[in-house]
């Protein structure tokens, strides 16, 4: 019978530990979560039900309807988010390039690309905009050098598209590199070894072997970067073109510029929200991540 009660109370005592340890973990969270609420959470919530009402009308959806309804305001957006995919991709692709050739390469050259690719963490956006101004612009040293060479053809990305591109993925290489280093971390060399000891080529070792090892640094690295560039604001401002605009960009102008600050409220609710999809996106891939490890431990 002793024995039978110890058996029963095992599993009450490990629910107890659980239930403490769960309440330690929420009083540790509880000061970050509590200046989360007042300072981001509240705020934005009320910045967006605001948007719900307008003057005269009460509970409206006016101004939604006057966003979608205007070609210039769902023009940026979509803008916005071109730029955002574009980038995004650039950024990924070389970031990748970077991070497998410092993973893998036993070059002299390793130290100095490492310095090369986490140098734009430590320069300011707008220093590193005006540099690439200076770089690429139709009077930089890149034209200069190409006409010196005979090439007159050369177009300047600098007001366009492209160089709002260029300078976003500059901006954001350092932390993507971080993150896919930290993901080639957990590729064994052995497996690489033997994966080759059997015939495997160079790409069938990257998709089998190393790609399904950094998945979740991919995905993590695309979705903080995604945010970012959503919302950034100083690079597309100074290297972008005048039309069409980032929204961060729209938003500005329309609250200090047009004196519309329902619109711009608006506007900065329709950017919260996308990134709210984007942010739900990452915390369901590493909540559900966290999950299948915890799962598998077992």
């Amino acid at each position: 019978m002793a024995a039978v009660s110890v058996e029963a109370s095992a599993p009450a005592q490990s629910r107890g530990r659980r239930q403490s340890q769960s309440r330690r973990g929420l009083l540790l969270v509880a000061p970050a979560l509590t200046v989360m609420a007042i300072f981001i959470i509240v705020p934005a919530v009320i910045s967006i039900g605001g948007t719900f009402f307008v003057e005269g009308q009460g509970v409206s959806l006016g101004n939604y309807r006057d966003f979608f309804g205007n070609a210039q305001s769902t023009g940026n957006l979509i803008f916005t988010i071109q730029v955002t995919a574009i980038a995004l991709t650039g950024l990924l692709v070389t970031g990748l390039a970077v991070a497998l050739y410092l993973r893998f390469s036993q070059s002299r050259l390793v130290a100095a690309i490492q310095v090369l690719a986490l140098l734009p963490l430590f320069v300011p956006g707008i220093i590193a905009s005006f540099a690439l101004i200076r770089f690429l612009g139709p009077a930089g040293w890149l034209s200069i050098g190409l006409k010196a060479i005979g090439i007159d053809s050369y177009q300047t990305p600098y007001l366009h598209v492209s160089g709002a591109v260029i300078g976003l993925i500059w901006q954001q290489l350092p932390l993507t590199v971080l993150l896919l280093i930290a993901g080639l971390a957990q590729v064994s060399n052995r497996a690489i070894e033997a994966a080759r000891d059997v015939g495997a080529g160079t790409a069938t070792v990257f998709t089998k072997i190393v790609l399904p090892q950094m998945y979740r640094s991919l995905v993590v690295a695309g979705c903080l970067n995604a945010l970012d560039i959503f919302g950034s604001f100083t690079v597309p401002y100074i290297l972008g073109p005048a039309a069409p605009q980032m929204m961060s960009i729209y938003m500005q102008r329309t609250f200090s510029e047009l004196h519309k600050p329902g619109s711009a409220e608006t506007q900065a609710a329709i950017t919260f929200l996308v990134c709210l999809l984007i942010g739900a996106l990452y915390t369901v891939f590493v909540f559900r991540d966290a999950a299948n490890n915890a799962e598998s431990a077992r």
